[in-house]
């Protein structure tokens, strides 16, 4: 250690910090989850706009029971992928919280959507206001996830 150079130490610190950010690329939720999650949004709009008010009630507590099953293993944020299992000091206690916090927001919007499409007098706003929300989720739930972890510094 003694007869390291400058160019050397940077050289370890920039190795060191490629790993750290390969390692936090692996931490969170698998793209397959916020699809599942987007189509049983996309789901319950269409239940809420064509079923029974009884079948929405239903079908909203299956899938938040459902959600909370599948999800519970990976909200810790810990298993991504199969190739890494961090510690959960590592992969952060907040994450579930901030993954809670997030799906609370996606319900807010799509409530809002749904109001503002039905005083608009659009025809099916549940079903558009809930296409909204399974895009957004699909499309940009891993991206969302990762500015909010950041914001929240969880």
């Amino acid at each position: 250690m003694e007869n390291t150079t400058a160019e050397q130490a940077d050289e370890a610190m920039a190795v060191v910090d490629r790993a750290q950010r390969q390692v936090a690329a692996e931490v969170g939720l698998p793209r397959i989850y916020w699809w599942g999650m987007a189509a049983g949004w996309l789901a319950l709009g269409l239940i809420d706009q064509f079923g029974p008010a009884w079948l929405t009630v239903v079908a909203t507590v299956g899938f938040g029971m459902g959600h909370s099953a599948f999800a519970a293993r990976l909200l810790s944020g810990r298993r991504r992928t199969g190739r890494l299992q961090v510690s959960a000091a590592v992969a952060g206690r907040r994450v579930p919280f901030v993954v809670v916090g997030m799906l609370l927001g996606l319900v807010g919007v799509t409530i809002l959507a749904s109001m503002a499409l039905k005083a608009d007098g659009t025809g099916h706003p549940a079903v558009w206001s809930a296409a909204l929300t399974a895009l957004v989720t699909g499309f940009g739930g891993p991206e969302i996830l990762r500015t909010l972890l950041r914001w929240t510094r969880a």
